[in-house]
């Protein structure tokens, strides 16, 4: 049987990571070595980062929640406890939106969690 040496499989390694390296500054774009490390560094921190962006969203969407409930004469944590106690389920995602785009609704939510209260 023939020996099978390993020069494909390494070349289209090699190209994988220069491929994804493309646009780096300087060497790591070129070469392999270094184009290894960035891909790997550029891969952890693109993982950190998608955990990240949900964090940042709900911090988000909490301000604008709280921002809401000031104008309306309520705290934060008051109206989305009055919100649970009245057995409105809405996301902070949703109660964001509504705060924003539909000031009439989100004031009639206030008060049915200040009547739940």
């Amino acid at each position: 049987m023939a020996r099978v040496k390993g020069a494909m499989m390494t070349r289209k390694r090699r190209k994988k990571v220069l491929k994804l390296a493309k646009g780096y500054f300087g060497s790591k774009s070129k070469h392999f070595k270094m184009a290894k490390q960035a891909v790997y560094k550029s891969g952890q921190y693109a993982y950190i980062g998608r955990k990240q962006k949900k964090r940042n969203f709900r911090s988000l969407w909490i301000t604008r929640i709280s921002a809401a409930c000031k104008m309306n004469g309520m705290n934060y944590s008051t109206f989305m406890n009055g919100l649970k106690k009245a057995g409105i389920t809405l996301n902070r995602k949703m109660l964001s939106e509504i705060a924003i785009h539909d000031a009439a609704a989100f004031t009639a939510l206030t008060e049915k969690a200040k009547a739940a209260l």
